[in-house]
Formats: structure tokens, C-alpha cells, sequence
């Protein structure tokens, strides 16, 4: 790549930004649901770990393609099907800029992070293990990084081993570099844990794991609304996205995967699109990313997804993760000053989730009693039951922040906590 691609491809992913900090009371007016009330109050969302509120260049996106551009993709040779190929092929090349893929054939459309891991483990990994290999993923993991290979295990006799974390919510490289052997044929990894907030040194890890030739499959979901993201930095060999985690459509998310890999893996699924063609001898596939693509995909939420990821960059990644840095330091000696709170979860490099508990209350009485004064947190064990048996708690409290957020809802928070605290206490 040369120096003025590279440039533009960093100037994307929000590295060469204005030195003018953005105003983040005008970003916050670009979310209309955030001028409601619930429960008679301003809402104070902090559930952005579960899914992201969307900004009015989403919503407006949508409606556009509604409106005026819909029709299916690739098959129609009329201008309004030729016109919502481009406007979808258009998405797959701003996600490709986003991530800094090397290519819009490693950028396939899924429905979110979960269907890209089940795809790298029904297509990859069914290819490429067998019985007595191991995987290993981190005690930190969501569920869908470690259902599906606990079916693969089950199914294929393969072993899945487990990274331990420490009680700050931290894995050790050096336990990872113990663990590693020539058994070792996938590392699958959360970028950032959405129940704790840990980030990852998945850089590092990456090379540990490819020092003995096994493949690494990261879980970007919680990252990227939070940080820049270079896959071709990390050298991962696969990354997964979700559009909603990211301000943009439920139901559409990303499988980045080396293009070598994607060629040599069969499909995932079969039916329209995905093939070149079809008698009832043989069926010849599409060229990349289009095998992995079965069906009329969901256009409109690609489009949207290029909107979020649009107005992602046009803030700047590095100042959404400095701002949030701020919001997040702020937030924790807030909490921290209440008392009976216990904080779980303390990484070094962590990104904007608070799970707390409060002792003597179980976090779904909290949480229900804080909707009343309209701020919305979740209670729950957040998809990562390990981490809350590692913790010995049934689940916790979790605020967690986005681009919206601000210093007057830590402080309708902990004032949300405190009040409830006083009745169930």
C-alpha cells in the first residue's frame, strides 16, 4: 500500500482527525429517542452495550432506501436495482475502509457477530479440525464464543480450553503463551468484553497464537463503536461486527476473513446468490464475498450500517475513545464514592462499561426501580455466565456508555442508585 493510500485509509478509521474537539452536546442531539421520557423523566440510556441508539443519518438512510431506492440486488439489469447494488456495494466498501481490510472480498454480510462466529465454526473450523485439536477462548467470553464451539467440541471430539482472567477482569499473555502448542488450531477472543469493559491486547495475543500456526478469530462487537480497529494491524484471520452495537440497523453485521481462508472454506449456506451455477449434477459457487451470501440479503441494513460507520468518522474514533476515556474516569469515582457498591471489573484498559452490584440487592430489583426515574440500565448476567461464576454473583447492574452520554447521566445515575439503594436496603 502507499503512503497517500495508507493516509487515506487512516484518515477513515478516525487516526488523522481535526485537532478541534467535536461538540458532543450537538452528536447528542442527533438521536431523536433521547429527547423522550420515560416514566415522566428525560431517559438516560446507558444499555449501549446491548444495542446502540441510532442518529438521525441512520434513520434517515433507511428511510431513503425505503422511500426511493429499494429493490433487489445484483440479478436486476433496471436502474432501480442497478442503482441499490451500487448503494449496497458502496456499504461493503466503506465498512472495508472502516476495518482497513485489504479487500471488499474479505467483507461478508451476515446478520451480526453471532451468525459471523457460527460461520467461521460450520465452514472453517469443520474443515480444518479434528478430534484431539483444541481451541481455546478466554473466561471473559460472550456466549456466542463459546456455544459454538462447545457444539463443535461435542460433535467433533475437538478440546476447548479456557484462558483464565484475574480478579481485575485481565488475562496474562504469559498464561497465554504456556497454554499455546502445536495442538492449539484456533484462538477466539473478545476485543472488549461487553459485561466487564476489558480491552484486549489482541495484537499481542494474535502473534502468540500464530507463533504455532493457529488461526485467530476475534469478537469486535463491543470494540468497534469505541475504537479504531486495523485488521491488517492485528493480522487476525477472522473478525466479527454487529451493525446495532455501532449506531446503525438490528440484523446486519460483518465476517472480515483473510480472502485465502474464504476461498479455501465451503459455504456456510446454500441457495440464490451464493452460486455461479446450478444443475441438479452440480452446483458451481459465487466468486468471494457473494458464497457466504445466500438469499436476498438484507440491503437496507447494509446501507445503514455504511451510515453508522459514516457518522462514526465523521466524529473520529480517537475522540469518541478519548471522550469516553473522560466519561468513563468520572463515572468510576462516582460510583465508587457510594457505599455497599462493589465494582466488577477494573481493567487498566477498559472501555466505557461499569458492572456493579450492591450489596444486599439483586441487580434486577435495581435495575427496575432506576427505569422509574427513566435511566435505563441492564441487570443481568449480560450473555457471559462464566464471568459472573467467576465473580460468584448472578449478575450485575451494567451501565454502558456511548457517543450520547454525558456527565449529567453518571450524575441521574448514581443519584437513580442511590434512591433505590435507600428502598431496598
Amino acid at each position: 500500500m502507499s503512503q497517500d493510500s495508507l493516509n487515506v485509509a487512516q484518515e477513515s478509521r478516525g487516526e488523522f482527525e481535526a485537532v478541534t474537539r467535536p461538540d458532543f452536546a450537538k452528536i447528542r442531539a442527533q438521536f431523536p429517542i433521547l429527547q423522550q421520557t420515560e416514566n415522566g423523566q428525560p431517559l438516560v440510556y446507558l444499555d449501549s452495550g446491548a444495542t446502540s441508539q441510532k442518529p438521525l443519518a441512520v434513520i434517515e438512510a433507511l428511510d431513503t432506501y425505503y422511500r426511493q431506492q429499494n429493490a433487489n440486488v445484483h440479478r436486476g439489469v433496471y436502474g432501480l436495482s442497478e442503482r441499490a447494488t451500487e448503494l449496497y456495494e458502496g456499504s461493503r466498501e466503506t465498512v472495508r475502509q472502516f476495518i482497513n481490510a485489504e479487500s471488499t472480498r474479505e467483507i461478508v454480510f451476515v446478520r451480526g457477530t453471532t451468525e459471523a462466529i457460527n460461520l467461521v465454526a460450520h465452514s472453517w473450523a469443520r474443515s480444518n479440525m479434528q478430534a484431539g485439536d483444541e481451541i481455546i477462548v478466554t473466561e471473559m467470553e460472550h456466549h456466542s464464543n463459546i456455544v459454538p464451539w462447545q457444539l463443535l467440541r461435542d460433535q467433533l471430539g475437538i478440546h476447548l480450553r479456557v484462558l483464565k482472567i484475574n480478579p481485575a477482569g485481565e488475562i496474562c499473555l504469559n498464561d497465554l503463551k504456556n497454554m499455546v502448542s502445536e495442538k492449539t488450531k484456533l484462538l477466539a477472543i473478545t476485543h472488549m468484553s461487553n459485561a466487564l469493559g476489558s480491552i484486549n491486547p489482541v495484537k499481542e495475543m494474535t502473534e502468540i497464537a500464530h507463533s504455532v500456526g493457529a488461526k485467530v478469530l476475534v469478537d469486535g462487537a463491543q470494540a468497534t463503536p469505541h475504537m479504531a480497529v486495523d485488521v491488517q494491524d492485528i493480522d487476525c484471520d477472522f473478525y466479527a461486527l454487529s451493525g446495532h452495537k455501532m449506531y446503525g440497523p438490528t440484523g446486519i453485521g460483518v465476517l472480515y476473513a483473510k480472502e485465502a481462508l474464504l476461498e479455501a472454506m465451503p459455504p456456510y449456506q446454500g441457495g440464490g446468490d451464493m452460486i455461479y451455477s446450478v444443475t441438479f449434477d452440480k452446483t458451481e459457487y459465487n466468486v468471494l464475498p457473494y458464497k457466504f451470501e445466500a438469499g436476498t440479503p438484507h440491503i437496507a441494513g447494509a446501507i445503514g450500517l455504511a451510515a453508522a460507520v459514516k457518522f462514526l468518522q465523521s466524529i473520529g474514533l480517537n475522540h469518541i475513545a478519548a471522550y469516553e476515556a473522560e466519561l468513563l474516569a468520572y463515572a468510576t469515582d462516582r460510583l465508587k464514592q457510594i457505599k455497599g457498591l462493589r465494582m466488577i471489573g477494573e481493567a487498566q484498559h477498559k472501555g466505557g462499561v461499569l458492572s456493579f452490584i450492591i450489596e444486599g440487592v439483586h441487580p434486577h430489583d435495581m435495575a427496575t426501580l432506576m427505569d422509574q426515574d427513566g435511566v435505563a440500565v441492564r441487570a443481568s448476567h449480560h450473555c457471559a455466565m462464566p464471568v459472573m461464576q467467576y465473580y460468584n454473583v448472578p449478575a450485575t447492574v451494567r451501565a454502558s456508555l456511548g457517543v450520547y452520554n454525558n456527565r449529567d447521566d453518571i450524575d441521574r445515575l448514581v443519584a437513580s442508585i442511590e434512591e433505590a439503594k435507600e428502598m431496598l436496603i
